[in-house]
């Protein structure tokens, strides 16, 4: 089975993440720009930030066979930092409409401050002026609060919610989404957010339209299998096949191929694997005998 994970931080993962990605049947990833543990201070790292993302992140992950695409923006942390954030929301645009971006995301709450609302918002107004999905973060606390919010800046900006991932859902927070036209989205975790039989459950009870799920796995404890670990728990609760496809392939195919920037008619095909490669000079190899596909 096809599996793409719509929401992994693969600049915190290591090649051999990639490698074991590809092996469980993963063939594509969206990579949404997020917090980095500490806080950015200059727009500037912004910019060496994005333009890792759209280049080496990219590169990296075709050397396992893996398409890789990227959403881009300021996250709700800091763009508690206005200054900072202002900054970021100029440069944006300039970005937006490179190769491989299919969507403006993470954006949403934090501490769903009145500074969080306003570059929410200001967010979606891009993603409505370049053609673009939205990528919504909600918090880890308050959650249902801050969906409630975050459907509300969305309404008040105009924005089509079909055109809207809601991420990091619970039980509390999916019936929510569902009643409206956005997509919801599951970070499977170890220990917190969502697990595979709970996201099982889910399915059970709601069904596999406009379902998602990902593993979100970043610089945290996290696991970047937990798409196909998922599909084995919901395998074995006897959900069909053909559901669970569309939850880790189809739903988000057509989810991010609104963007413009997602090749339906390639996306399945996995890239082929050429590790004599390189990208400005540097190899993914450190020595190693390289992997060529025949």
């Amino acid at each position: 089975m096809k599996m793409f994970d719509p929401h992994i931080h693969m600049t915190s993962r290591t090649t051999t993440d990639y490698a074991a990605m590809a092996e469980g049947g993963i063939t594509a990833v969206v990579e949404p720009a997020f917090w980095l543990g500490q806080p950015r201070t200059t727009a500037g790292a912004f910019i060496d930030y994005f333009n890792s993302l759209l280049g080496w992140e990219r590169f990296r992950a075709s050397q396992f066979g893996i398409r890789h695409f990227c959403t881009l923006s300021i996250n709700p942390k800091e763009s508690n930092n206005q200054r900072l954030a202002e900054e970021v929301v100029e440069l944006l645009p300039r970005f937006l409409q490179k190769d491989g971006v299919v969507a403006v995301g993470e954006v949403g709450f934090d501490d769903q401050t009145d500074a969080e609302e306003k570059w929410f918002a200001r967010q979606v107004e891009l993603a409505g002026e370049y053609d673009l999905p939205v990528l919504v973060h909600t918090p880890h606390r308050d959650k249902k609060k801050g969906t409630i919010r975050s459907i509300a800046v969305i309404r008040d900006v105009g924005f089509p919610e079909e055109k809207v991932l809601i991420d990091h859902n619970t039980e509390e927070t999916l019936p929510i989404v569902l009643e409206t036209a956005c997509w919801a989205a599951h970070s499977i975790y170890p220990n917190t957010k969502m697990d595979e039989g709970r996201m099982a459950a889910l399915v059970k009870k709601y069904g596999c339209e406009r379902i998602l799920i990902n593993s979100a796995a970043d610089w945290g404890i996290s696991d970047p299998l937990k798409v196909p670990k998922t599909v084995q728990v919901m395998r074995a609760e006897g959900i069909a096949e053909e559901d669970i496809e569309k939850i880790v392939w189809q739903n988000p195919v057509d989810f991010f191929a609104q963007s413009g920037n997602l090749d339906v008619a390639d996306i399945d095909i996995r890239p082929s694997i050429d590790q004599t490669l390189m990208h400005d000079g540097n190899s993914v190899l450190r020595g190693q005998t390289p992997v060529v596909d025949s």
